[in-house]
């Protein structure tokens, strides 16, 4: 296929919402005496306001793959249709809640914990989040969507050759990472785990192309011609 297109796509979003797994609402880590409280208005009813339903666009992949810019594209194109959206950015909530987290695989896991646990709370608001992080590891992704409601997390990978982003190269981090000036940056000497079954794979470039990348346009045209053909662009039914 051409660079940018949509190589697949999961089925429709379910009427019915499945729970996350149930905890023992009274203990939370070493702690006993902590409750966990429901709302008063049900998140269908948040959704009914809003005309659409909450949802997670989680977007992964190497550095320069274009992630954040896609991202922000969407977002434009679905403010323009008068859709309720937030971009949660990994660099910057480095800058904010993570910015005591390094790059270390632990830090790695924590950072993707942290700000899996964020979207979370804004798809059950009605929002649709879009996360534009690196999250290289498949078992913190994965770990992500367990804790969202079936449906709710939607995996959006940026494939593109690696020398495409080692060209590409806009904040120079792979040089710095060739030179040895940063150390564990992923696809040089950290690994790249690949999602299995994204819901959205966009590709970008293609392997042994001419390096040309897919119009950001394009790739967050199709992905909004998704969210609107699986029903994330409607009221939910009852």
């Amino acid at each position: 296929r051409a660079a940018g297109g949509l190589l697949r796509a999961a089925g429709a979003a379910p009427a019915a919402r499945a729970r996350p797994l149930a905890v023992d609402a009274y203990r939370v880590g070493s702690a006993t005496n902590i409750k966990w409280h429901e709302g008063h208005v049900p998140r269908a009813h948040k959704e009914g306001l809003l005309g659409q339903r909450g949802c997670v666009l989680w977007f992964t992949g190497l550095s320069g793959s274009g992630k954040s810019t896609v991202a922000y594209t969407l977002e434009h194109a679905l403010a323009a249709e008068g859709r309720h959206t937030v971009v949660l950015d990994g660099d910057n909530i480095r800058h904010g809640l993570n910015s005591n987290l390094g790059f270390s695989a632990e830090d790695r896991e924590e950072n993707i914990r942290r700000i899996g646990e964020v979207a979370k709370l804004f798809a059950e608001s009605g929002t649709i989040a879009l996360v534009s992080f690196i999250s290289p590891y498949r078992a913190d992704r994965d770990r992500v969507r367990q804790r969202l409601q079936e449906g709710d997390f939607l995996e959006v990978y940026m494939q593109i050759p690696l020398s495409v982003c080692e060209e590409r190269d806009p904040k120079g981090l792979y040089k710095a990472a060739r030179a040895g000036k940063i150390k564990g940056f992923t696809g040089i000497d950290d690994p790249y785990e690949e999602p299995m079954d994204a819901e959205l794979v966009m590709k970008v470039a293609e392997e042994g192309g001419d390096g040309s990348l897919a119009p950001p346009e394009e790739m967050a045209g199709e992905i909004l011609e998704f969210l609107r053909s699986k029903g994330y662009l409607t009221t939910p039914e009852a």
